[in-house]
C-alpha cells in the first residue's frame, strides 16, 4: 500500500476556458513536476480529450482518470470520473444527446481544441461547451451509475455554478456522498454552517485551467498497489469513492 497524490479536477484546452497550452502531455508533465501520481481530465461537458491524455499520463508515470465537469440544467457544476475510459467515452455520447447545441464563437469563448497523444490537434469542439445541459442535478447521480461511474458537485465553495450557491444550501441527495471544495481553508467553515455536509467526504481539486494553476501535491488516497499497475490503481481508487464507509 502506497499514498497517491491526486486532483481530479483538470481542465483541458477543449475546455472553451481553458488554455490552449493545456494540452494532456503539457498537463501530465506539469502535473508530474507537482508530485501527482493521479490525475482526472475533466473538460466541460466533453470527454474528447480522455483517449489522448491517458497515453501521455503513460509517458509520465501519472494513473489517468477519465471523467468530466458536467453543467446541469440548474447551472451547477459536477464531477464526474469513469474508472474505465470506454465507459467515460459512453457517457461523453449520452451527454452530447442533451447538450443544447449553440455554436461556439472561439473569439469570445476560446477554440476548444480536441487532440492526439501527441498534442496535435485532430478536430474542433463545433458547439459551446459552457452552457446548461438539459440534466437536472437530481438525475446526475443515477445517470453517472449507469456508465459505473462516480460524480460530486464540484467546487461548492465557488459562488460561480457551485451547488450551495445555487440551491442555497448542499442539498439532501444521498447519492452525493461526495463534495469537492477548491479552496481548503473553507473546509471547517462550511461544515459548521452546512450540517448536510458533515455526512459526506471532502476531496479537493483545482479547477485548473492554466499550467500554473496545477498545485504541488498536498491531498492523497491510501491504495493497494502491488502487482503495480496503473489499472489496479484506478481499480483500487474507485472502490474507495464507492464505499460510504471509506473515510478520506
Amino acid at each position: 500500500m502506497n499514498r497517491y497524490y491526486y486532483d481530479f479536477h483538470i481542465h483541458s484546452c477543449l475546455s472553451p476556458c481553458g488554455d490552449n497550452d493545456m494540452t494532456p502531455n503539457n498537463i501530465a508533465g506539469m502535473a508530474s513536476l507537482a508530485g501527482l501520481q493521479i490525475v482526472a481530465l475533466t473538460d466541460h461537458n466533453s470527454c474528447k480529450n480522455c483517449p489522448a491524455f491517458f497515453k501521455a499520463a503513460k509517458r509520465y508515470g501519472i494513473v489517468p482518470v477519465a471523467g468530466m465537469e458536467l453543467t446541469t440544467a440548474e447551472d451547477i457544476h459536477v464531477v464526474c470520473l469513469f474508472e474505465a475510459l470506454s465507459n467515460a467515452m459512453a457517457f461523453d455520447s449520452a451527454v452530447d444527446a442533451h447538450r443544447i447545441k449553440i455554436k461556439n464563437r472561439a473569439d469570445i469563448f476560446g477554440e476548444q481544441l480536441i487532440l492526439d497523444e501527441n498534442d496535435n490537434c485532430i478536430g474542433k469542439e463545433e458547439f459551446l461547451l459552457l452552457n446548461a445541459t438539459d440534466i437536472s442535478v437530481d438525475d446526475v447521480p443515477a445517470f453517472v451509475a449507469d456508465f459505473d461511474g462516480v460524480c460530486f458537485p464540484a467546487h461548492i465553495d465557488r459562488q460561480a455554478n457551485g451547488i450551495i450557491a445555487t440551491l442555497g444550501t448542499f442539498p439532501d441527495i444521498d447519492d452525493f456522498s461526495i463534495a469537492e471544495i477548491r479552496d481548503a481553508k473553507q473546509t471547517n467553515p462550511l461544515l459548521s454552517e452546512f450540517p448536510t455536509l458533515q455526512s459526506r467526504r471532502i476531496v479537493y481539486g483545482s479547477d485548473a485551467h492554466y499550467l500554473q494553476d496545477i498545485r504541488d501535491a498536498a491531498n492523497s488516497f491510501l491504495l493497494e498497489d502491488e502487482p503495480y499497475s496503473s489499472a489496479l490503481i484506478r481499480q483500487n481508487l474507485f472502490l474507495k469513492l464507492k464505499d460510504r464507509k471509506e473515510r478520506f
